[in-house]
């Protein structure tokens, strides 16, 4: 399969990376970065850049198409939407983690289908259409899309398992040893201590600036 992954400016470097390290496991698959432009490109914290081998303009079409989410999504019309529209008409797969999510949606790509984001920015899905689902995962269709950050791991295997099956799926898991043991149980608001909750709710600007 062929992969195109999304890059701009203020993205969140575990959105990409951690589904690319599980799909570009599997043999055969092949991983692209695609932004704008090609080039570097830095990531939320602005200590890490990434590099898009090819521009909008000059990435093939792909099979699946991976949107992650940032601190500066682009959610006003523009080219990322134009090309998303575009790759997303040839796409088996069109799939995004965290805020990417809202990206989609921006790009109309969402209207009246299932999708999940960031917990602290799941009800901005209502603004396109999209009905807010908070699970780590959710397939609708076509689409697929992970929650915040970290799931985006679970979301590449999801896709490898629904593409390939789960044997596979799970060989590359255990390749990877992707095997969750947090320290803490602060995983989701569900789970952490209602203090921290309060905490980040007051302090988004630590984790999303939307």
């Amino acid at each position: 399969m062929k992969i195109n992954i999304l890059l701009y400016d203020g993205m969140t470097a575990l959105d990409a990376v951690g589904p690319y390290e599980v799909l570009s496991r599997f043999p055969g698959n092949e991983v692209l970065f695609v932004a704008d432009r090609a080039g570097p490109v830095r990531t939320d914290t602005g200590f890490l850049t990434l590099v898009a081998d090819a521009s909008l303009d000059e990435a093939p079409s792909a099979e699946i198409v991976l949107v992650p989410g940032g601190f500066t999504p682009p959610l006003t019309p523009g080219p990322v939407h134009e090309w998303l529209r575009a790759a997303d008409a040839t796409s088996t797969w069109t799939t995004s983690v965290c805020v990417g999510s809202l990206i989609l949606g921006a790009a109309g790509l969402l209207d009246g289908r299932r999708a999940t984001s960031h917990w602290l920015t799941l009800d901005n899905l209502t603004e396109y259409g999209a009905i807010p689902t908070a699970e780590r995962v959710v397939i609708d269709g076509k689409y697929a899309t992970g929650a915040g950050v970290s799931a985006g791991i679970d979301l590449a295997l999801t896709l490898l398992g629904e593409i390939v099956g789960p044997e596979a799926a799970m060989a590359v898991q255990l390749g990877i040893e992707y095997d969750p043991a947090p320290p803490f149980p602060a995983g989701s608001p569900a789970k952490a201590p209602d203090p921290i909750v309060t905490f980040l709710r007051e302090n988004r600007d630590l984790v999303v600036r939307l």
